[in-house]
């Protein structure tokens, strides 16, 4: 190496995340590089998948996710490593997809979108919710499963019956909020928008003004935790009360 070189601690001095994505994914590379704080690097790798959403298809992920780990960043020290699917982190569980992201990225802490999810619904201290999602019955049944087993009480889960992740990243903004208003019930702490496909950081304002209740949506939620994991604890503006006020 060149003598005399000058060094600063780069672009990402404040920390560094690593989401694995879907092989298919469209929605959220571009929602955390367009929300996360400056000073934080967001790098991303990906696992095999089909386009079909299904519960054996998500299964089958879990052969793939420390390979997908292990390709990303590998001398970057990053501080947090994700697996970035809500419903495949349901489908496999959350020990299984750490354990796999632990064997790809030993030295980064690993976490999965629904643990972000469960972590944003403590910290608004909603226990009994209302979800949004754009899954097949199949999913939906095992996610609210899931969910209740954490100790929510999940008042009813509707979801759109897509199969194909293509599609369901065209949902628009507008049908997203609509559907999440039509869901909300009287006694419903809050309002879970299920799926990281989906667009619905572009709405969750929307949909709390309307609802006069916090809105947790996957990627927000995710964002939220992979920034607290890392030490950042910076509150934004124009994501709801999640990333306004915890």
């Amino acid at each position: 190496m060149r003598e005399g070189i000058e060094f600063d601690d780069g672009r990402f001095y404040r920390a560094k995340l690593g989401f694995v994505l879907l092989s298919m994914e469209q929605t959220i590379e571009s929602d955390m590089m367009r929300h996360v704080p400056d000073g934080v690097g967001v790098h991303f790798s990906r696992a095999p998948m089909p386009n079909q959403v299904t519960a054996d298809n998500l299964a089958a992920m879990i052969d793939g996710l420390a390979a997908a780990a292990a390709l990303l960043a590998p001398d970057a020290d990053l501080d947090v490593m994700c697996y970035a699917c809500t419903s495949g982190s349901v489908v496999m569980g959350e020990d299984s997809v750490c354990r796999e992201l632990k064997r790809g990225a030993p030295t980064a802490v690993p976490t999965t979108l629904v643990s972000g999810v469960l972590a944003a619904l403590d910290a608004i201290d909603a226990r009994r919710i209302v979800v949004a999602t754009p899954y097949l019955d199949e999913v939906n049944r095992i996610e609210a499963d899931y969910m209740s087993r954490r100790g929510f009480d999940v008042l009813s889960i509707d979801g759109l019956n897509i199969t194909d992740d293509a599609d369901m990243v065209r949902v628009t903004p507008g049908y997203i909020r609509d559907f999440a208003v039509s869901l909300d019930h009287p006694d419903a702490d809050a309002i879970f928008v299920s799926c990281g496909a989906l667009r619905t950081m572009d709405v969750i304002d929307d949909i709390e003004a309307a609802t006069g209740k916090p809105c947790i949506a996957s990627n927000q939620a995710m964002l939220w935790h992979c920034l607290r994991l890392a030490g950042v604890s910076d509150h934004l503006a124009g994501l709801g009360h999640l990333l306004r006020i915890h």
